[in-house]
């Protein structure tokens, strides 16, 4: 098993239409289609939708070492919204030692254009995955 076979049994991001397109040691990038599910009241993308897609990229890039990291802290900066068209999300490590990992992901639009940002705090559980590094 690698670690995009692990990621799909991730049933709340495979629900919202998240997908894994790459990963590798400390990072990651996924992407969700903006569907009509995804849209709030006014018209555009849910900010729980894009939370969601991006704390996925962050927990395939801090889980990447194979080692189970949870999230203990995260928050979301929102910049421009979206309404049609896929939203990527590249996350980085930019902090592992001990238990705590930390990674940033940026989201961004097809066009390039920066949507949010998101930074995230892991605790290392220390408890080994099942997939090969």
């Amino acid at each position: 098993m690698d670690i995009k076979d692990y990621f799909k049994t991730d049933n709340f991001a495979a629900e919202t239409g998240v997908e894994l397109l790459e990963a590798g040691a400390g990072r990651a990038k996924a992407r969700m289609e903006i569907l009509p599910k995804h849209l709030n009241g006014g018209g555009v993308c849910q900010g729980g939708a894009i939370f969601t897609l991006a704390d996925f990229a962050f927990a395939v890039a801090v889980n990447s070492h194979a080692e189970l990291t949870l999230s203990i802290q995260s928050e979301v900066r929102f910049f421009k919204a979206e309404s049609v068209g896929f939203l990527y999300a590249e996350a980085k490590e930019i902090h592992r030692k001990g238990h705590i990992s930390s990674a940033e992901v940026k989201i961004s639009n097809e066009a390039g254009e920066l949507v949010a940002v998101f930074s995230g705090l892991g605790y290392n559980k220390r408890t080994v995955l099942p997939f090969e590094i």
